[in-house]
């Protein structure tokens, strides 16, 4: 399997921990950025028509976005189906938190890129975003370990964890949400577990 990535993107980062969780190796390709862009060669559009990261080619099969990446590896390596369950009903409860990845959790994302890698956008929108996504899931978390309530942790789980383990490093109180703090530590004691740029003290915690 071959990823196209940056370290600092918490996107590729996703996928990056779940491949870490089940003990896939992998091949990587840096995508640098610039300006707040990616730079990518003109025959990377042929993988990828958005330009963006994370892309994956395995063994001749592509697939791009996070959230596609994260349902395929899920649903073809792991031969238990914990990460993405196989009923409808188990496999729905996930993809919610996708959704929520997908919408609010993005503000937390698009904070962060915008004070800490000069992105164009409007801050005070983000944050708004972000405070709601941190909100939901903190009453999510109250008295459930994971988000999809099941045994054990979910794709949906990866999906919302980069941007909100990294959110007190652009402005977001973390502390005032500690059910969310418990889940972001339950994630770092997973065997396989690999920390992003900015997460290494969730290693001595």
């Amino acid at each position: 399997m071959l990823l196209y990535h940056r370290p600092t993107s918490g996107h590729s980062y996703k996928v990056r921990l779940l491949l870490s969780f089940l003990g896939i190796d992998y091949d990587e390709r840096i995508v640098k950025a610039a300006a707040g862009k990616n730079i990518v060669d003109p025959a990377y559009y042929d993988l990828n028509p958005r330009g963006q990261i994370p892309t994956i080619d395995d063994n001749g099969h592509v697939v791009w976005g996070s959230t596609a990446i994260l349902a395929y590896i899920a649903a073809r390596y792991d031969a238990a189906r914990t990460w993405l369950p196989a009923s409808p009903e188990k496999m729905a409860a996930v993809m919610q938190w996708m959704e929520l990845a997908q919408n609010e959790v993005n503000g937390l994302f698009l904070s962060r890129a915008i004070q800490l890698f000069g992105y164009p956008g409007d801050l005070t929108s983000a944050q708004r975003a972000g405070n709601r996504a941190l909100d939901i899931l903190e009453r999510r978390l109250t008295g459930c370990r994971w988000l999809a309530a099941g045994d054990g942790p979910s794709i949906g789980d990866i999906a919302c964890f980069p941007y909100v383990a990294l959110a007190s490093d652009n402005g977001f109180d973390l502390a005032a949400r500690p059910a969310v703090c418990g889940w972001i530590d339950r994630i770092a004691s997973l065997k396989g577990f690999a920390p992003m740029p900015g997460m290494e003290s969730l290693l001595s915690s």
